[in-house]
């Protein structure tokens, strides 16, 4: 019987020895997944970072190449009113279209496109009824385009 009894103490003592091997590995274990969530963590910050110097870089060449664009539009108004007809009917004309495309072109050097899109949030907010009809209104023609 002593025998039996040892063997039980045996068993015992290699089952709590195992137990305790199985805490060591799960505490390992957690350790292992917490590192690799720091780290994933850690990456995707970076990764969003990055991304928002990007979308920040791309924003900046968006406004220099309005401003340039603005730029181009002011100076073909120049252009236009010099070698325009200066009088008459088509005087009048070619001065409106000078006067629309250089004040245009000022514009969109002074304000950019960060400009433009807070007038037209502003012109949204001011005129809703007929800007969600002339949404509607596209929308249709794009529909009607994309169909044939």
């Amino acid at each position: 019987m002593a025998s039996s009894q040892q063997q039980h103490g045996k068993f015992e003592g290699g089952m709590s020895a195992v137990a305790d091997k199985g805490k060591d590995m799960a505490s390992g274990g957690k350790d292992v997944a917490h590192t690799a969530m720091d780290k994933a963590k850690d990456m995707a910050s970076s990764v969003a970072q990055t991304a928002g110097n990007v979308a920040s870089a791309v924003g900046r060449k968006a406004e220099d190449a309005a401003s340039g664009l603005g730029s181009g539009i002011r100076s073909l108004g120049g252009s236009i009113r010099e070698q325009g007809p200066h009088s008459g009917v088509l005087g009048s004309a070619t001065s409106g279209v000078a006067g629309a495309l250089e004040s245009s072109g000022r514009y969109l050097e002074e304000h950019g496109l960060s400009g433009i899109g807070e007038d037209l949030t502003n012109l949204i907010r001011r005129n809703p009824f007929p800007a969600l009809l002339v949404g509607i209104g596209v929308g249709f023609l794009i529909a009607r385009a994309t169909r044939s």
